[in-house]
This record gives structure tokens, sequence and C-alpha cells, in this order.
């Protein structure tokens, strides 16, 4: 049983469509990315899967309509925003109190585990932490939570780099044991690049790409051209271009075991970062539709 299935999934607020008929399938033991530009539908779509907000179309999430059976859903489910969602009047200790009295899948004994490798102090009160320390406050309840299904939205805003990786270490070290499942989005996509299974754009409300990691490493690849070889390079189809220290750097779906020693043979070759493969295609298409109107 898959973990997140949706069929025709649509949403409207006026006249404004959030989700245009998506399809999409999760399998239990993923990490998937969602990535969108601003407006694209990725918070509408979470808030569907969290039985927030409801919807056209099927959606089964853990096998439960979210919307109609959110309360035996969200034993199973936990969900990070940005972490200045705490009340910042509660001290640690209240805030550990309120999870054990909440949730009955808490375990109390092991987020005092996690909160022992920080420097967060029990009586402390959320607004006497740094940003980075609520962030390790909150994961550390987060993952003391037996949960099937973990959704994460933007939930390293605005921390340093250091917590950032700190977060993300954590949440594949401590957390993560192959049979959860973790969908996260975030802006910050090359830190995440080495943490996910599995990679959808959302654009517009629909979905514009969605494979695996391993996919993207046999389906795409970058070119930086040599300068003699870039019209040669450009005569192989790229399905994006663009400029970096007066080379041009294309980028190809695609790409059999012959066309990669083409293109090897042209410049030097790797495979398109997260942020790279986003802009060639949600950006590209931004850029047609701008150009068709």
């Amino acid at each position: 049983m898959p973990c997140i299935e949706a069929r025709g999934l649509r949403k409207a607020f006026g006249s404004t469509i959030a989700l245009d008929g998506v399809d999409l399938r999760v399998a239990e033991g993923r990490i998937l990315g969602l990535i969108g530009p601003n407006g694209a539908g990725k918070t509408t779509a979470l808030n569907a899967i969290l039985g927030l907000t409801s919807y056209q179309g099927e959606l089964k999430v853990l096998g439960r309509d979210p919307w109609t059976e959110r309360d035996r859903l969200m034993r199973d489910v936990c969900f990070i925003a940005d972490v200045a969602v705490l009340p910042r009047w509660m001290r640690v200790s209240q805030a550990l109190d309120y999870v054990a009295g909440v949730h009955p899948r808490f375990d109390r004994a092991k987020a005092e585990g996690f909160l022992a490798r920080t420097a967060i102090q029990r009586a402390s009160k959320v607004r006497q932490l740094s940003k980075g320390m609520v962030a390790q406050l909150h994961l550390a309840l987060v993952m003391a939570i037996d949960a099937k299904l973990l959704v994460l939205d933007e939930p390293t805003l605005g921390l340093d780099i250091l917590y950032r990786k700190q977060f993300y270490d954590s949440l594949l070290n401590d957390y993560f044991d192959r049979s959860r499942t973790i969908v996260v989005t975030t802006h910050q996509v090359e830190e995440i690049q080495d943490v996910l299974t599995d990679l959808m754009f959302i654009d517009r409300g629909r979905i514009v790409l969605d494979c695996s990691m391993e996919e993207i490493e046999s389906r795409y690849l970058e070119v930086m051209a040599h300068p003699e070889q870039a019209a040669a390079a450009r005569a192989l189809g790229a399905i994006h271009e663009r400029q970096l220290f007066g080379r041009s750097i294309l980028l190809f779906d695609h790409v059999d075991h012959v066309n990669r020693e083409q293109l090897a043979a042209l410049g030097d070759v790797r495979t398109p970062s997260i942020a790279d493969l986003f802009v060639a295609v949600v950006g590209g298409k931004a850029g047609q539709a701008q150009g068709a109107a």
C-alpha cells in the first residue's frame, strides 16, 4: 500500500486553481522532495494530505481519507512548519509535558535523550532560545513520536547553515529508518540533494516532474561545452541552456549510453543539481508561457 496516493486532486480558491488534477503516488519508506515556486500549490497539497483543507478527487494517506478520518490519521502523522510556531511563553519542560499528554505515541525518554545532546535547558522558555535551538527542540519532540509519515514544510527557514545541516543529519541518523516516509518542501534545494530518494516538481497546480533520484542520474546530463563544440552540443537537442564564465552549459533529457559518449566528447559532463534541473523544467515552462502571452 502506498503511503500517499492521489488521483485527480483539485482545489480552487474562487477563480484561483491551486491544484489542477494532481496524480501522485508516494511509496512507504521514501523521502520525497516537493519543490515548486511560490504559489505553485505546495502548501495546498500538504494541507490536503494533512486533512487541513477539503478537495475534489481521490486522496488516501496511509489508507485513510485525510478529510473525513483526520483524527485517526494524525496518530500516525507528524508535521513541522516554520519553527516559529512553538508558543514563545512555553518552557521546554512544558512542551515535553504537553506532547506527552496529547500524543499516545510520544516517547518522552527518547525526546530527553535528543535534548541531552544540545545546550537547551529544560527551564528555558521558547522566547529565550535561538531559532536554531527552537528547531532542535521541535525536531526532538517530533522524532520522539512513533509516526509513519513526517511532513516538513520549509522546516529550516531562517536558520543558519550549521543548524540546517544538523537538522537534516539528525533527521537521517536518528529518525529515518526506511519504514517511515518523509515529505519535505523547501527552497533550499541544494541542502536536500543528498537526502532525498524521490523528487517532484509542482508548478501552477500541476506535477511537472516525478521521478526517483536514481532516475535523475540515469536520465539527465549537463554538459559544459568546450567553446568550439557548443554548436555541436546544441544540435543534439538540449532542453535548456545557460551561460557561465563565457561557456555554454546545456542540459539533456533521456540520455542513453551513446549520447553520453557523444556529449562527453564535447565538454565536461555531470548529473545536474536539483536547482539546475528545476530551472530547466519549471523556469523553461514559465518562459514559454510568457512568450506565448
